[in-house]
């Protein structure tokens, strides 16, 4: 891509592009000048009368300049371009101004015409400063001249390319226009610069020669050295050729700024410290602030020091006090900006304690006083802004230093400067004329008095204009609302501490911001921002803190005609807590009374006279609107009001049949008896509302005439005497076994037919405050109290009670045989018997499991009222089984029930059996009987235990145990049951069901336990012979599951059957390649040949080779082959013949069978040996008896 020319007198040695990118800038709406914000960017013009007074307060003392506050940035000035109707340098300009981000250079552009005329330029510079005086310190334009009306550099746009036909003709209009720049400026050392525009994009370097020398030319002419000609070809990548050309112009605009601080430099030389004193901080301060504009901002924070170090130098007076304080004012806030910005918050502190420690005391005038805490609020005040920024810029603050203690100093100053201005300028009735401000705003100095510019004399050079100038300051600080002044320093404060949790400080401030919300006579804010921190101190306890923020918030109620806060506030003020003095709570009680009578009440003490007649009209229109009822409801427990109550039930526990007793206490700290109107009870359950309720009749503003004591509907209630009101109602049945609470207590103030306020408390109240003081605990009076008084702190109160049934009279007898035993329909006979004196009726039954227990047992217990669900419809059978409906029974009735429970797993289990009933109860004081619903309950702990403990046991054929079995070959399981019942057990029947995999030895097999009774601890065994299946594959296989049926041993033949199943455990079966079938007769007789045939079966797909021996014994004589070899195909077989001759009787070892077998190594002798029997039993010859 094409990029533009370097500053070289060759435009083809180009310099790669850089990548488009912004920066922000004063502007960047697209006008056609960038300029400083407010009055840095325009000039100021002369303003007379209130207007220059106006503006003179605004700016005032310690105030700080626009051109100072805003970033120092070199200001540019493109001429040539006509932004308005040529599109290519509109899009230029804007390239150079839109979108800017921060890694742009930092520089002001405006785009102003060719001969624009500068500020002129001293056309002669001074070589001695022997006889001159300085006038001040700082002059007031000199800031906002070099920012936006002095450039550093000036670049003329000009339209040429270089293969233009009229090329002589053009490079003369050029070199006129840089001309007329030059003599624009009038002899200043700004830098003047050119860039043509071009519409071709430039050749590679070196191959343009007429480009270069055409750029010669072009320089010649217009007197520019070859680093200020530039080329901008108009291409589609015009902002990465803008970044190039603002970092040129930016090294440019650099000289300059640093050439200015040189030739200021050079002055230094001239002065001396007897009569130079001003310009010694004078310049300091240019070379600083030159040094910000080339943005070199470690020299410009030293310079700044060393102009503060100059001015505290300075011999201070009153007459140049304000002078030396504004440019101090200035310097102190240019180094704790660059500190800050250079992270060292704590040397900018440092700074700033200086710059208070040294200047808080020099108040200057006396007459002027309050301008000192003006400047000291604004030094306060821009040190906090400062903080503030630096903290989101990044910097941490810390809960004990922080801006809002800034802010706060700056508020407390400002507060100061209120006092001083009353203190000192009520004399100050109007403005002198002429008007010595006049101009004030126009000044040459900063700082300076308008009627005396340029004195720096101790005495004022005219005792009269300096005195009317004094007065015409303390008009104008008259006529300045200082509230407005106080609140948003106060709210900046307030936003601080909150931030960082400062709760205390935050509170009193808004406390602080309040009053003076009252002061500026906006008194809705101000009653607001009050009522916002009143519930923290109450929490607290400062009730002295609390009254005083009430007393100026009921003022502000009262200038607001805001009825609801009046009344809220009023019975605060009234309670015993409020440190008022008796007679402001009786004048506030008084204006209570009235403003419920709809009648206006009398001004609040300390309001302005101009604010009461204000708020009697706002008073009266609102009683003259009162044409509708008006009633508001107002929460005590958000207050702490005058009147305290306390509600109680007599009891925490009430049966059905007896009424409920509640008692509400009242105990009032006004100054003087006072009446309301109604008082209600809110429970939790509507229905008894009605029943709480005291409606007084008489009005509030009646004459104060107590009722009867004995009669109902009194609610005149007399200072610091506790009244109690009682009520009584029944609890309907279906509050029983629930609870009735208090939710809240109303007591009304006035006549809900006009006007009435609803105090509502919630739940059964209390004291007015927590009590945390013990000497508030204790009754103040010494001795007991008399009996008609009731002691206050020794009632309690209950909120809530609970209703319970009513007591029954019946009586429940459970008969049943425990333990219970797992899996077992458990009989209990219920004998309900009604001990009642009339007939009950709707009874019923309920049973099961007792609420409570383990949810395991839930699940495993099951009740039924008749023994065939359990079998037939067990879904229905739950651990609990309600509505078993009974017959109406007459007194002493007696009825008997089954019930029936199923345990599924051992345990200790509560099962409860309750009977529900409906019974007409006398009830006291009541003239007609009342229906109750009564529970009887009973209940039994019932332990379930196994009948059986069995245990399987694996043998071979031989009886011998094993872990094991081999595929095909027989083996026994026995199962030994022992009960463990403490009842007689009699087993019915036991049977096995297999698995798949298993089989019986055996067609017909019956149960060998059949009718067999088992007393605790007795056992019994039964053998079966299994086989598994030859051709299964499995290497651990289920034997399926044992079933034993058997009940309780009992003459009763209605014994329920119980099924009890056992899962059998998992076998392993180990496969052999080799199976050995013995064919032999169970027994044999001496000397009487028997047969032993072994059949040797081959279970693999080899073919095996097998080598069978038999061992010689002693026992017997046998013919077969003692050593013989074979083959046995795949799934065949061999059989080996043997004739046994046994020649001794008895139980003989057989002659032992061997094979070797090299397919298949796992058949050794100790397989074969398990394989085949080992023994049998030989018989003698039997002896025949001749007879004789």
């Amino acid at each position: 891509m094409s990029v533009p020319a370097g500053p070289t007198s060759v435009p083809g040695q180009l310099q790669p592009a850089l990548s488009p990118s912004g920066t922000s800038v004063n502007s960047a709406d697209g006008s056609s000048e960038l300029s400083l914000p407010s009055s840095a960017a325009t000039g100021s013009s002369s303003i007379t009368g209130s207007s220059a007074m106006a503006g003179y307060s605004n700016r005032g003392p310690g105030g700080l300049p626009t051109e100072l506050t805003c970033r120092p940035m070199g200001l540019v000035v493109l001429t040539g371009l006509d932004i308005t109707y040529n599109a290519i340098h509109r899009d230029i300009w804007d390239s150079f101004v839109s979108g800017r981000r921060p890694d742009r250079v930092p520089l002001n552009f405006k785009v102003l015409p060719g001969d624009h005329e500068y500020p002129k330029c001293r056309s002669k510079q001074r070589t001695s400063y022997e006889w001159y005086i300085p006038k001040g310190i700082l002059k007031s334009g000199w800031m906002k001249k070099h920012l936006s009306e002095v450039p550093s550099l000036v670049v003329l746009f000009y339209d040429l390319d270089w293969d233009e036909n009229l090329w002589k003709e053009r490079q003369m209009e050029c070199a006129t226009r840089v001309e007329v720049v030059r003599t624009s400026l009038q002899g200043r050392l700004t830098r003047v610069a050119v860039v043509l525009i071009q519409k071709n994009a430039p050749l590679p370097p070196g191959e343009d020669v007429v480009a270069a020398e055409r750029a010669a030319a072009l320089c010649a002419a217009c007197d520019l050295s070859a680093k200020s000609l530039f080329v901008l070809p108009w291409t589609g990548h015009l902002l990465g050729y803008t970044v190039r050309l603002e970092n040129a112009f930016y090294e440019l605009s650099q000289s300059y700024y640093h050439m200015e601080a040189r030739k200021v430099k050079a002055h230094r030389e001239f002065l001396n410290k007897t009569t130079h004193q001003l310009l010694f901080v004078r310049h300091a301060f240019k070379i600083a602030f030159f040094s910000e504009l080339k943005q070199d901002a470690q020299n410009a924070l030293k310079q700044y020091k060393t102009a503060y170090g100059h001015l505290t130098e300075l011999r201070a007076h009153d007459s140049n006090m304000l002078e030396i304080k504004t440019i101090a004012g200035f310097i102190n806030y240019k180094i704790c900006q660059q500190l800050f910005t250079h992270n060292a918050p704590l040397d900018a502190i440092s700074q700033f304690r200086k710059h208070i420690d040294l200047f808080k005391n020099r108040v200057g005038c006396p007459e002027l006083a309050f301008e000192n805490s003006d400047w000291m609020s604004k030094q306060f005040s821009i040190f906090g802004e400062l903080f503030d920024e630096a903290i989101k810029m990044g910097l941490t603050a810390i809960q004990t230093q922080h801006p809002g203690f800034y802010y706060q100093q700056a508020a407390n100053h400002a507060i100061a400067r209120k006092q001083l201005c009353r203190g000192l300028c009520q004399h100050a009735t109007h403005m002198p004329s002429p008007n010595p401000l006049e101009g004030a705003n126009n000044l040459d100095f900063f700082g300076q008095r308008p009627w005396r510019q340029g004195h720096q004399s101790i005495d004022p050079p005219d005792a009269q204009m300096e005195k009317e100038g004094i007065t015409a300051l303390q008009y104008q600080e008259l006529l300045v609302d200082h509230s407005w002044i106080i609140i948003p320093l106060l709210s900046s404060a307030v936003a601080q501490f909150k931030k960082y949790k400062s709760a205390r400080m935050k509170r009193f401030l808004m406390v602080q911001m309040g009053e003076e919300y009252y002061h500026a006579k906006d008194y809705s804010k101000g009653l607001t921002l009050l009522g916002r921190v009143t519930w923290d101190y109450r929490s607290e306890r400062w009730w002295s803190l609390l009254t005083s923020i009430l007393v100026t918030s009921l003022r502000c109620a009262y200038l607001v005609a805001s009825l609801e806060e009046y009344v809220t506030i009023s019975l605060e003020i009234m309670g015993r807590y409020s440190q008022s003095s008796p007679e402001e709570k009786t004048r506030v009680q008084m204006n209570l009374i009235r403003v419920m009578s709809n009648v206006p009440p009398e001004a609040e003490p300390g309001c302005s006279s101009e604010a009461v007649e204000q708020a009697k009209g706002l008073w009266k229109g609102d009683v003259t609107k009162a044409e509708q009822p008006k009633t508001f409801t107002l929460e005590m427990q958000n207050i702490v009001p005058f009147v305290e109550f306390k509600a109680c039930f007599s009891k925490n526990r009430f049966t059905a049949d007896v009424p409920i007793t509640l008692n509400v206490y009242i105990r009032p700290s006004c100054q003087f008896p006072i009446r309301f109107s109604k008082l209600s009870v809110q429970l939790s359950n509507p229905i008894y509302n009605a029943q709480c309720i005291v409606t007084d009749g008489q009005p509030i503003g009646e004459p104060i005439m107590p009722h009867d004591s004995d009669t109902t509907g009194d609610l005149y209630l007399i200072p610091n005497k506790v009244k109690v009101y009682t009520f009584q109602f029944i609890a309907v049945p279906e509050d029983v076994g629930k609870k009735i609470e208090i939710v809240s207590i109303s007591l009304s103030l006035g006549d809900e037919a006009n006007r009435c306020a609803h105090l509502h408390w919630s739940g059964g109240g209390g004291d007015a405050a927590s009590v945390t003081n013990i000497q508030e605990c204790v009754s103040k009076r010494r001795g007991e109290p008399k009996e008609e008084e009731l002691d206050w702190h020794l009632i309690k109160i209950e909120q809530a009670t609970s209703i319970a049934s009513r007591i029954p009279l019946m009586e429940i007898k459970l008969e049943h045989a425990a333990p219970s035993i797992v899996n077992e329909p458990y009989s209990i006979l219920a004998t309900i018997t009604n001990k009642e004196k009339t007939t009950i009726r709707n009874a019923s039954i309920t049973m099961g499991l007792k609420e409570g227990q383990d949810s395991q047992l839930e699940q495993t217990t099951q009740v039924s009222e008749d023994i065939v669900n359990f079998e037939q419809n067990p879904s229905i059978c739950k651990s609990r089984l309600k509505g078993i409906n009974i017959e109406d029974l007459a007194s002493d009735q007696q009825i008997v029930r089954q019930l029936y429970v199923r345990c599924l797993q051992v345990g200790t289990r509560s099962i409860i059996v309750r009977v529900a009933y409906t019974v007409d109860a006398q009830v006291e004081k009541q003239a007609s009987a009342v229906s109750c619903v009564c529970y009887k309950d009973e209940d039994v702990k019932l332990d379930t235990v196994m009948p059986f403990d069995v245990s399987i046991r694996l043998t071979s054929s031989k009886f011998e145990e094993v872990s094991s079995v081999y595929a095909g070959e027989p083996f026994l399981m026995m199962t030994d049951i022992k009960c463990t019942s403490p009842w007689p057990l009699q087993i019915v029947d036991s049977h096995l069901t297999l698995s798949t995999d298993v089989d019986f030895t055996d067609e017909d097999v019956e149960s060998q336990l059949k009718g067999i009774l088992l007393k605790k601890y007795e056992q019994a065994c039964e053998c079966l012979s299994l086989v598994t299946n030859s051709n299964q594959t499995k290497t651990t296989i289920s034997l399926g599951q044992y079933t034993v049926q058997w009940r309780r041993a009992s003459d009763d033949s209605d014994q329920p059957i119980v099924k009890t199943e056992m899962a059998l455990p998992d076998i392993s079966v180990e496969h052999l390649p080799l199976h050995i079938d013995t064919d032999l007769p169970s027994h044999g007789l001496v000397r009487v040949p028997l047969a032993l045939q072994f059949t040797i079966v081959n279970h693999t797909e080899m073919v095996q080779n097998i080598e069978a021996s038999i061992d010689p014994s002693e026992a017997f004589m046998f013919s077969g082959h003692k050593q013989v070899f074979f083959r046995i195909l795949p799934s065949d077989d061999q059989t080996l013949l043997y004739n046994l001759y046994p020649l001794i009787p008895g139980y003989v070892k057989l002659p032992r069978l061997h094979l070797k077998t090299p397919q298949a190594p796992t058949i050794t002798d100790d397989v074969v040996s398990k394989m085949i029997p080992s023994h049998i039993y030989i018989k003698p010859q039997g002896k025949t008896i001749i007879n004789t």
